[in-house]
């Protein structure tokens, strides 16, 4: 539905950020248009949809349901209740189903367009399956009948395949959906405003904790560490304190996103890909399973935005699997193989011991990662040429490095590679480069580029608009930066990647 032009309220000081996804909502629940409208909000937990939902209904004088995981009955009871409380009417003497609770919400908006929201809408569905043919079967009534009703229906969820399935193109409901919003975590500069750390190394480390997950910044009280100097404690005193709801959020989140899964399975599968693997075939291996079993487990576990697929930028076959959520892959990494232990002992030596861990295995490929969110979502066109279509991890197995005659090839790696057009398996290359977070930078470092970029081109790859880059959160040496100004090589540092383009 096209928006209106009616008076809209403004995002409320409360809600952080989301300005794109608040206009979005308020067009679709001030549209004055007659007949009914359906939107649909969905995401993984704890990014913020209910609260932005609650504000939109407050601003707009709306009504807000949030659903629980009980009987059909008990839903519908509670439903009647709060809605005759918000109405101010005596609750319904009894529905006899969901028929008669569709249509109540929609004579909501017989006088004025009103946001009727109905949160976490899998929960409701899990009991009452028809409930989708049930709310298609109104809306084709509505307009059928032409009754200038203007309700605009908002369900939301955080089950992501039962989201997907029900507005599938298959669906019914899919016809009907006039708004489709999706409510991710915040990028890693929103992340950093709304910790309040102005030092972008410290930025980075936190979000390599936490990630963009607005929830996380209230349940650890609102603030972050207070500089550089007190990242070590401040990760002792929540994320890896017992007494803190970080400690164990991350087994919570498995728990609720993957139901009545085999958790010790799905555990022992993020472990993996934490470790290094990030194949199907190498995950299979390190936890001595068939491959079938694990491809299920995996699939599960991307079908749930836990995992997501990445294609090779230079074997586009090859994909690899990487852990959605920056504090599963700490959880993984760092706390799962020692919980026992910070059970017992004081965080600080604990801590102590696998910091190193925590740097080579979540810091470093976690700056690789916002290094190629940096390329896609920051970066000015001119820097490469053009606006790329992709960032991804690169390999190539280099023929001149093998350790024996008999043995394989090395593989030459390149932690960002940017490829332009939409078709972005074989999109033109416009840079190659290659991300260190704890390495001070070097000429080195821009020949193995040079060298990656002769290997592709004797594969039949056109290299000849492909811009060497390096990052690094340490910094360059003089002579790279020399290279710089002579145009050899672009350079990104912390500072540009959280303050420039």
């Amino acid at each position: 539905m096209s928006p209106s032009d009616v008076s809209r309220p403004g995002k409320p000081e409360t809600v952080f950020d989301r300005e794109a996804e608040w206009d979005a909502l308020v067009a679709f629940a001030c549209d004055t248009r007659p007949g009914g409208g359906l939107g649909v909000v969905s995401g993984r937990l704890r990014q913020g949809k209910t609260y932005l939902l609650k504000a939109l209904t407050a601003a707009l004088g709306g009504f807000y349901f949030g659903a629980q995981q009980a009987a059909e009955g008990e839903s519908l009871r509670r439903l009647g209740e709060e809605l005759a409380q918000y109405t101010g009417t005596a609750p319904p003497s009894r529905w006899r189903g969901w028929e008669d609770a569709v249509e109540a919400l929609l004579e909501l908006g017989d006088q004025r367009p009103v946001p009727v929201v109905v949160d976490d809408f899998p929960d409701l569905v899990r009991q009452s399956p028809a409930l989708p043919s049930i709310i298609h079967s109104a809306y084709r009534r509505l307009r059928d009948t032409g009754r200038d009703n203007r309700p605009r229906l908002l369900l939301s969820g955080s089950s992501l395949p039962v989201m997907h399935r029900l507005f599938s193109a298959s669906s019914p409901l899919r016809e009907l959906a006039d708004l489709e919003l999706t409510l991710g975590p915040l990028d890693f500069r929103q992340a950093a405003r709304l910790w309040g750390i102005d030092e972008p190394g410290l930025a980075l480390l936190v979000h390599a904790v936490v990630g963009g997950t607005p929830a996380y910044w209230r349940y650890v009280g609102n603030h972050g560490p207070s500089g550089p100097d007190d990242f070590d404690a401040w990760v002792c005193r929540t994320v890896l304190n017992p007494r803190t709801p970080l400690f164990l959020e991350a087994h919570h989140l498995l728990q609720e996103e993957t139901d009545h899964w085999d958790r010790a399975l799905c555990h022992s599968a993020l472990a993996a890909i934490a470790s290094g693997c990030s194949t199907p075939g190498e995950i299979a291996e390190c936890l001595g399973a068939p491959l079938t079993d694990a491809s299920r487990w995996l699939a599960l576990l991307r079908e749930n935005g836990l995992l997501y697929g990445e294609s090779d930028a230079f074997r586009p076959n090859l994909i690899r699997l990487r852990i959605a959520e920056p504090l599963l892959a700490f959880e993984h990494a760092v706390v799962w193989p020692h919980r026992s232990a910070l059970e017992q002992q004081e965080a600080i030596e604990v801590w102590r011991s696998v910091r190193p861990v925590f740097d080579s295995a979540v810091a470093d490929p976690h700056f690789a990662r916002i290094c190629r969110d940096w390329v896609m979502d920051f970066a000015d066109p001119a820097v490469f040429g053009a606006h790329p279509a992709m960032a991804a991890h690169g390999s190539l197995p280099d023929p001149a490095r093998r350790a024996g005659p008999d043995a394989e090839a090395e593989v030459a790696e390149a932690e960002v590679v940017a490829r332009g057009r939409a078709d972005v398996c074989s999109g033109p290359l416009l840079s190659v480069g290659v991300a260190r977070w704890d390495e001070v930078m070097d000429l080195h470092h821009l020949e193995h580029l040079r060298h990656l970029l002769a290997l592709l081109a004797a594969c039949g790859e056109d290299v000849t608009h492909a811009r060497p880059a390096c990052y690094s959160g340490v910094g360059f040496t003089p002579a790279l930066r020399s290279a710089e100004a002579d145009g050899h090589v672009v350079l990104v540092d912390l500072d540009r990647l959280y303050r420039g383009r």
